[in-house]
C-alpha cells in the first residue's frame, strides 16, 4: 500500500471528516503535525495537505499511512494530490517581485512616504489589485498572499527603514522614487493600465529570465512589453524594408555595423528593433515604424544597459565622440 492508492473519493471524504472533528482534533486523531509547507484548496478554505492525503488512504484503502511513511512534499503528498485535480499551495509568502515594489512604493509616495493602517482605502484596494497580478503562480501562494496586513508591513518596513537594512532590490526602486519620482510614478500608472486595459495580463507567467545586466527600474513587466513589442514580426519587417528602400542597405543606426558586410549571407537581413519611447512614456499607443530604431546586438544592450535609457540619437553621439 502506498500513497498513490488514494482516490479523489477518497481525499473528499477526508476533508469531510477534517470539516467535522475541526482541525486540532483531527490532526492528533491521526498523529500529523500543522503543515509547514503546503495547504490543500478546496471549496476556498485550506487544509493540511499531508494529513489530508494520509487520511485518504483508510478511506481508500481501510487504513491512513503515518505521517513516517510518506513524504509531504512537491514529489510525493503534493504531486499526487495535484494529480487528482486539487490544488495545493506553498504555506510560504513569495518573496515581493520588482513590479509589486513599484506599485507599492507609489501608493507609499503619494501618502507623503507614511506608512498606512490594512483598514485605509488605498491599502484595501492595493491589496486586491496585487492579488490580480500575473507574478506569483496561484500554487505558490498561501492563505496570507499579499492581504492588507501583508502590505502595509512591507510599506510600514519601506517607510521607517528607508534604506540601509532593505535588500538591494528594495534600495534601488526607492531610490529611483526619490531621484526620479515622476519616473516612477508615470511607470506604475503604466502597470495599472496595463493590466486594466489586458496587455500585461496577456503576458502572464512568463518564463523568460530578464538578463541581469539589464537596468529597468520601471518593473519588469513593462520592460517584457516592451520586448513584446520590439519582437512584433510584421513591424519588424516592414522597419527593415523602409530603411533598405532609403538607404539601400541595413545597418545599425548608432555605429552603422552592417551584418551582411560582415558575416555575408549569414548576416543578411538580420538587425535588431529598438522602442524608441518606454512605455512608461508612452502609454498604450499604436506603435508606428518612426516609433523604431535599427541596431546592432551591441548597441541594443548598452541602450537598455542602465536606466534611463539614451535615445539612439545619443548613444550615436557617444559613440560618435569615443571614435574621434
Amino acid at each position: 500500500m502506498s500513497l498513490t492508492d488514494i482516490t479523489r473519493e477518497g481525499v473528499l471524504k477526508a476533508i469531510t471528516e477534517f470539516q467535522e472533528l475541526g482541525r486540532d482534533e483531527f490532526l492528533r486523531r491521526y498523529g500529523f503535525k500543522e503543515a509547514r509547507t503546503y495547504l490543500l484548496v478546496h471549496e476556498d478554505a485550506f487544509y493540511d495537505s499531508k494529513a489530508i492525503a494520509g487520511v485518504a488512504h483508510r478511506h481508500t484503502a481501510g487504513r491512513p499511512l503515518t505521517a513516517g511513511e510518506f513524504s509531504g512534499g512537491e514529489k510525493h503528498a503534493v504531486r499526487v494530490l495535484r494529480s487528482l485535480g486539487f490544488e495545493v499551495r506553498s504555506t510560504r509568502t513569495p518573496p515581493w517581485d520588482h513590479d509589486e515594489l513599484v506599485l507599492l512604493c507609489a501608493v507609499l509616495a503619494g501618502n507623503g512616504w507614511q506608512p498606512m493602517a490594512p483598514d485605509a482605502e488605498r491599502v484595501q484596494e492595493l491589496s486586491e489589485f496585487l492579488r490580480r497580478l500575473p507574478l506569483h503562480r496561484h500554487g505558490h501562494r498561501g492563505p496570507d498572499f499579499r492581504t492588507p496586513d501583508e502590505v502595509a508591513r512591507k510599506m510600514a518596513e519601506l517607510a521607517e527603514s528607508h534604506l540601509p537594512e532593505n535588500s538591494d532590490r528594495d534600495e534601488q526602486i526607492l531610490r529611483a522614487f526619490r531621484e526620479s519620482p515622476t519616473r516612477m510614478n508615470s511607470a506604475a500608472e503604466a502597470l495599472r493600465k496595463g493590466v486594466e486595459s489586458g496587455p500585461l495580463m496577456d503576458l502572464a507567467w512568463s518564463d523568460e529570465v530578464i538578463d541581469a545586466e539589464v537596468s529597468a527600474p520601471e518593473g519588469r513587466m513593462l520592460f517584457r512589453w516592451h520586448l513584446v513589442r520590439e519582437r512584433d514580426p510584421a513591424l519588424r519587417k516592414k522597419r527593415i524594408d523602409q530603411a533598405r528602400a532609403r538607404h539601400g542597405a541595413l545597418a545599425c543606426e548608432v555605429c552603422g555595423f552592417d551584418y551582411e558586410r560582415t558575416y555575408g549571407p549569414r548576416g543578411a537581413d538580420y538587425i535588431e528593433c529598438h522602442h524608441v519611447v518606454p512605455l512608461h512614456v508612452s502609454g498604450e499607443t499604436t506603435t508606428r515604424l518612426n516609433d523604431l530604431a535599427l541596431l546592432c546586438a551591441n548597441c541594443h544592450r548598452m541602450i537598455h544597459r542602465s536606466s534611463p535609457w539614451p535615445t539612439p540619437a545619443e548613444l550615436r553621439e557617444l559613440v560618435t565622440r569615443r571614435r574621434s
